[in-house]
């Protein structure tokens, strides 16, 4: 198992846009000193939420302070941009930070960013379907023409700089829903997890993965899947438990479940065509009981639980853990230091992690 981190970028009160850039900066430079395998950055516009519009801006910069981190976006949402410059971009971090670039990309699902930036979210799988073509079409042919329904090259077109991957940076695509995780197995694209969905639909979604891709002739060894979860390791489970209940009562969750966040149409008040399966997650408020999350949503506890919980995820088929260690938490960034030295010192050992 690998393990990365995951960096939202949430801005909470008080802070500037300068304090939350130099916070996960100075993170990131903590996970390759830690052992951590790579990170992972979120895209997010228009609110305080995520403050990373653009993430390979982000990922040049931690280019140059790290050295072996693999660099990751978690997700680029491909419907909001042109994927010509997605692919341009992407392949200049590759070629910047020496081969580290993972692309995590998804067809994203905010309402109020759609409506931003002027897109209907009812087209988002078609864009995203149309935009991932552009985006491999670029990295994969020395020449290459698109006119599609929603985006055109207009003019055959060479890729410069290509990546320095062969045959480009490693592909993650956002999936949970059975519909989305079949549909890109099918094409041997590994999914990215959904950290918002229990245990029993990440170890689902795996299973239908590898048995989908297997049968389209994908060979599952040669896949990496990612899953995402919240993480937090305490010295006790009774301590792991108080904390817990400490952070949620710290924070605000409607600041982030509502229907600015959710994939509504703001045309009917419903879940927008396309995102019937996430129907009223982001309506609920986020809430979720206490020993749901516990049981069913964290990787949670003293050592032994969470270890427990990583094996778990790892015998699922899973290769890579993104650990969220609290990007909704308002941690003092010595506090943060803290929780990941301790999952790197106590947990990552078990699956011959850290240093």
């Amino acid at each position: 198992m690998k393990f990365s981190t995951f960096h939202l970028f949430h801005r909470f009160d008080g802070q500037s846009f300068k304090d939350v850039y130099d916070y996960h900066l100075e993170l990131i430079e903590l996970a390759e000193e830690l052992g951590f395998d790579g990170v992972r950055l979120a895209e997010h516009h228009f609110r305080d939420y995520g403050v990373a519009p653009n993430l390979f801006t982000v990922l040049a910069h931690a280019a140059a302070r790290t050295e072996r981190l693999r660099l990751g976006t978690g997700i680029v949402v491909l419907p909001l941009r042109n994927p010509v410059h997605v692919a341009e971009e992407a392949a200049q971090v590759d070629v910047l930070s020496g081969g580290r670039l993972e692309l995590g990309i998804g067809r994203g699902y905010q309402s109020h960013e759609f409506e931003g930036f002027g897109i209907d979210l009812a087209e988002a799988r078609d864009r995203f379907n149309e935009a991932l073509e552009v985006v491999v079409g670029l990295w994969t042919r020395e020449s290459y023409q698109h006119e599609g329904k929603f985006y055109r090259t207009g003019t055959e077109v060479s890729l410069v700089p290509r990546p320095l991957q062969d045959p480009h940076p490693p592909l993650h695509v956002a999936a949970v829903s059975p519909e989305t995780v079949t549909m890109y197995a099918e094409r041997g694209l590994p999914i990215l997890a959904d950290p918002a969905a229990p245990f029993r639909k990440v170890v689902k979604a795996a299973g239908t993965w590898r048995e989908t891709a297997a049968r389209a002739g994908h060979p599952a060894a040669e896949a990496e899947l990612v899953v995402a979860r919240s993480v937090y390791v305490a010295p006790t489970l009774e301590q792991a438990r108080a904390d817990q209940e400490r952070f949620e009562a710290s924070f605000d969750r409607s600041r982030i479940f509502n229907e600015r966040s959710a994939p509504i149409d703001p045309r009917t008040g419903r879940a927008a065509q396309g995102f019937e399966y996430y129907q009223d997650r982001y309506l609920k408020g986020g809430a979720v009981s206490p020993d749901f999350r516990w049981e069913q949503l964290e990787v949670i506890g003293d050592p032994a639980r969470v270890i427990e919980q990583v094996a778990l995820l790892r015998d699922a088929g899973f290769g890579n853990l993104l650990c969220d260690f609290g990007s909704t938490r308002p941690m003092p960034l010595e506090d943060m230091k803290r929780v990941m030295r301790f999952f790197a010192t106590e947990v990552m050992p078990a699956f011959g992690g850290g240093r």
